[in-house]
């Protein structure tokens, strides 16, 4: 049975140990997608893994027209990854959803360039919010990574500079596996008001 927020409360079995307003999530990011650890190792390799994919399909590839190139440069660095914003934040929801929320909420904060899913008052086990946060890099990814092996000649450099891409706009993702990563030796619950627009954390005693 999912805990409810109300459990949350009893101190003698949990202790709360973050309360973070949404207008205040990008410097938490910053921070902790900045400390040094195997999560944020994989990370920037994963990234630079990317990259180099890109650099080597580009190199490989042969000559294309200029404009061509361009094109699908475009495509890779801008097109692809305004159009994939709202699919990247729908995959959050398929986890949520499979583990029993279903006050699920999409927002947006312009200020901070911040894309969010939340599930309202819903108190999400370690397990749960890790498949949350990492199920889109993982299913964006791998199907990336499929298309550019099967499709023809400038589509891999286009796919491949979006694969790149992606896994800098996870940063926000991998930054919050990484606070879980850093406290692993604590079992993490959280849930959000997202009225209120506020995350809570909490370790179990």
């Amino acid at each position: 049975m999912s805990l409810l927020v109300e459990d949350l409360e009893d101190q003698t079995r949990y202790r709360q140990l973050l309360a973070i307003s949404y207008h205040d999530l990008v410097p938490f990011i910053i921070d902790h997608i900045k400390k040094k650890s195997a999560m944020t190792i994989f990370y920037w390799s994963a990234c630079i893994l990317f990259l180099i994919i890109a650099i080597c399909i580009r190199i490989n590839i042969g000559h294309y027209p200029l404009s061509a190139i361009f094109f699908q440069s475009t495509l890779g660095l801008l097109i692809y990854p305004l159009i994939c914003i709202p699919v990247h934040e729908s995959l959050h929801i398929i986890p949520y959803y499979l583990s029993g929320a279903r006050n699920i909420r999409i927002g947006m904060d312009l200020k901070q360039y911040l894309f969010y899913v939340t599930a309202h008052r819903y108190v999400a086990s370690p397990n749960q919010f890790r498949m949350v946060a990492i199920f889109p890099f993982l299913v964006i990814s791998t199907l990336l990574g499929i298309l550019i092996i099967i499709l023809p000649g400038l589509w891999k450099w286009g796919l491949s500079l979006f694969l790149f891409v992606h896994a800098t706009m996870c940063a926000g993702d991998f930054a919050l596996l990484n606070f879980y990563f850093l406290n692993r030796e604590k079992k993490i619950y959280t849930w959000d008001d997202a009225d209120q627009k506020m995350a809570y954390y909490y370790e179990k005693l």
